[in-house]
């Protein structure tokens, strides 16, 4: 009895309701995951990031006030515009002076200077060129614009006179996109062939791994530079990145399938494996309904932390130009122009496209280290 007693102090106590009774709350594999991540500080701050990325990306021509390949005359290599904030009119107005271009006389560059005594306000919800959002909705509206005595350039220009921070936020459309596409194409075959692979094992398991022995071998930037030469420079924008994501994928699941292939070897011999199959359930049915979902959590951690190899691909190779090219605009491309160490140096505004880089880079990292942090069951 009295050992009783002190097992039962030992005990910790149950939250109770205003009854008295005991309170247990039972949750589901879901929910546990999902509170887990959501202490992961990182992963909480990354998730809302990427959301408003891939949101810019959805709403780049609203976002852009200008078009991809708009030039403005005059402001070749133009630094990003100062804007000035005051009051006008009662209410907070931002505002930006005309711009004045000249030459240093010692060095001939372009020198550009503030004209104070012109100054034009940044207007919200303007009209402008016309675009189509997800190709169903045709717009004229930007969130942003000057008249069109001046311009205001945020992330300043390119070589060719064209806004950098407009082509910067239609280029996330192909980076963000292109990783998101690689990866589906990719986490396919990996958890197909993955599967057939461990699943039946013998001989089509030998010549599954042979197959992704070799196709591992080859060095990945050189296999990828090999495949993009062969796409034809005369193909449209959206043929190119199509492209482009098949060519990513295509060495992209291997690393996958291995996985898969493990966790099925460890699997098919179980007992529930055993009764679907006496029950008449086909292979593919085994696979995909019984042995796939016992793994779930792995294949989605697994999936997040692959989209920044995608974008990182994509972004090398454009940056080598045998990627997206113009008139096809993506942060690759973009980064060209950091080519010249002397331009990088008097135009370091042009490598504003890599800190997107590195920031989704990043924020995809946080979700994904949250995400594995969430689906260890032997976590906390």
């Amino acid at each position: 009895m009295e050992l009783r007693e002190e097992m039962a102090s030992l005990a910790p106590e149950l939250p109770t309701t205003e009854s008295g009774k005991d309170s247990i709350e039972y949750l589901s594999r879901g929910k546990l995951i999902q509170r887990r991540f959501w202490r992961h500080r990182l992963a909480r701050l990354g998730l809302p990031v990427l959301l408003l990325l891939y949101l810019m990306a959805i709403l780049a021509d609203f976002i852009a006030p200008y078009p991809a390949d708009q030039r403005l005359k005059g402001f070749k290599d133009a630094p990003p515009s100062t804007v000035h904030f005051g009051v006008g009119e009662n209410r907070f107005q931002p505002y930006v002076y005309a711009r004045k271009r000249s030459f240093h006389p010692k060095t001939f560059r372009e020198v550009y200077t503030e004209e104070e005594d012109q100054k034009f306000p940044i207007h919200f919800f303007v009209r402008g060129e016309p675009y189509e959002i997800l190709g169903l909705f045709k717009l004229d509206l930007h969130l942003f614009g000057v008249d069109e005595k001046a311009n205001v350039t945020l992330f300043g220009t390119d070589s060719v006179s064209r806004d950098l921070f407009s082509r910067t936020v239609i280029a996330a459309r192909v980076s963000l996109f292109v990783g998101l596409g690689g990866v589906a194409i990719s986490f396919v075959l990996g958890c197909l062939i993955g599967g057939i692979s461990g699943y039946l094992g013998g001989i089509i398991d030998e010549i599954t791994q042979r197959i992704i022995d070799l196709l591992i071998a080859i060095p990945t930037l050189p296999l990828w530079m090999v495949l993009s030469a062969a796409i034809p420079r005369e193909w449209p924008v959206a043929h190119t990145y199509f492209a482009i994501t098949i060519v990513l994928s295509i060495v992209g699941w291997t690393g996958l399938a291995r996985v898969v292939r493990g966790k099925l070897l460890s699997l098919r011999d179980l007992d529930f494996v055993v009764a679907s199959r006496l029950a008449g359930g086909s292979d593919l049915y085994i696979i995909t309904r019984h042995l796939l979902p016992n793994f779930a959590s792995h294949l989605i951690v697994t999936l997040t932390l692959a989209i920044p190899g995608m974008i990182l691909g994509e972004t090398a190779l454009s940056f080598i130009g045998i990627g997206m090219q113009e008139p096809g605009v993506s942060w690759g491309v973009l980064l060209q122009d950091t080519m010249n160490f002397g331009a990088l140096v008097h135009q370091p505004w042009k490598l504003i496209p890599g800190v997107f880089i590195i920031v989704t880079i990043l924020m995809f990292n946080f979700v994904g280290d949250g995400l594995r942090d969430a689906a260890d069951p032997y976590s906390l």
